[in-house]
């Protein structure tokens, strides 16, 4: 017995915690796993949550566009409306008249209605017009939304300080900087100015019925070159070298082309700084859809 318990004591104390670090190995192993996977989770409820923030940011812009548009159009229905509550009072005002007329003279009763029935064709056709001219006008709105969606797109390579793009009184106005399409004193385009009219000229060979206007602006520090007397000289230069370029090189038709030289006179910001002579010193670009058929039925007798 003394000799077994001597061989005991002599087996190697280590083998004894050999099955502790086996466990201990599954156990950091398994947390390990955990940890990994909790990792993955948390990356990919971020990546979601990035996703979910920029659509609603879209869906918020989205969102103020069609409410703008929607306050445009009630204020619309609202000047139709009054002119309607117009027509009405003078249909009431009519059939005062009428009574008062039934009651002294079977004559003058026969020659009101008369009246009455041109009046109320009159106030028929003046409703029809109105109709009409209502939806011209939604249609107006929606071809200079989508002109003005169009032109921005096709534009959206350059920066803000160098192209603007808005919509205002049925009309798409695209703003070109100088320091984007001319050096100072000149009316050469420059290169990246050249690009930005292709892009243009693309989309308004696309939309044939569209007017365009070039506008040319400067700041008022004066210029008197051997090429150009003063600004006004050269706002014109500027404005009709982009008319024939949109002609000549891009094929634009050149019925729908119009140049004008504003000089100084139309600034769009104060020329008391030079940030403020940095926004006047541009060419303005007026598009217009055609509407031949609005005009005619304002002008129809």
């Amino acid at each position: 017995m003394g000799s077994i318990a001597f061989a005991q004591d002599l087996e190697p104390k280590g083998k004894i915690k050999e099955p502790q670090k086996i466990g201990e190995k599954m156990h950091n192993a398994f947390l390990s796993k955990r940890m990994t996977m909790a990792t993955y989770q948390r990356d990919s409820l971020h990546r979601l949550n990035i996703a979910f923030n920029k659509d609603t940011t879209e869906r918020g812009l989205n969102f103020r566009d069609l409410q703008s548009k929607h306050w445009d159009l009630m204020a619309k229905h609202a000047n139709l409306e009054e002119k309607y509550k117009g027509l009405e009072q003078d249909h009431v005002e009519m059939n005062e008249k009428y009574t008062a007329l039934i009651r002294s003279s079977l004559n003058k009763t026969e020659q009101l209605n008369m009246a009455l029935r041109e009046k109320g064709e009159q106030l028929l056709e003046r409703e029809r017009k109105l109709a009409i001219l209502e939806g011209l006008i939604r249609e107006q709105d929606s071809i200079t939304n989508a002109l003005n969606n169009v032109i921005k797109k096709a534009l959206l390579s350059f920066k803000s300080d160098e192209i603007s793009v808005e919509m205002k009184n049925g009309k798409v106005y695209v703003s070109m900087s100088d320091k984007l399409l001319f050096k100072s004193g000149s009316a050469d385009v420059e290169e990246k100015g050249l690009e930005a009219l292709k892009k243009l000229a693309e989309v308004l060979n696309k939309n044939k019925d569209v007017a365009v206007m070039i506008e040319g602006h400067t700041d008022n520090v004066p210029i008197k070159t051997a090429q150009f007397k003063d600004n006004w000289d050269l706002s014109v230069a500027r404005a009709t070298n982009i008319v024939r370029m949109l002609d000549e090189v891009h094929k634009v038709d050149a019925k729908t082309l119009t140049a004008a030289g504003k000089g100084e006179y139309t600034p769009k910001a104060s020329n008391e700084t030079a940030e403020g002579r940095a926004k006047n010193r541009r060419t303005e670009i007026i598009l217009s859809p055609k509407l031949d058929e609005l005009y005619k039925l304002i002008n129809k007798k």
